[in-house]
């Protein structure tokens, strides 16, 4: 059996890429309804990160597909090569 958590628990996380970067902090989640699934991470960017400031959207907020996330435990890490292929 698959561990699980639960969304309110990684809310507030920081978000790292995989080279050490502090991509900015996990502010939500988007849920496929259908599946269960989380989709997507809603992320408040580090504003000292030029990726994260560039995808940063209108509300300020930024979209990280899950499968970009390579690891969750005291951060979210994500995959940086696959953020600039968007």
């Amino acid at each position: 059996m698959g561990k699980y958590t639960l969304a309110r628990q990684l809310s507030g996380k920081k978000v790292i890429t995989n080279d050490g970067e502090e991509f900015g902090r996990l502010v939500d989640v988007n849920i496929n309804e259908l599946t269960g699934k989380i989709e997507e991470l809603i992320v408040e960017p580090n504003p000292d990160n030029k990726v994260a400031e560039e995808m940063r959207g209108e509300d300020g907020l930024l979209s990280c597909p899950y499968d970009c996330v390579l690891a969750v435990g005291d951060f979210v890490i994500i995959e940086k090569r696959s953020l600039r292929q968007e």
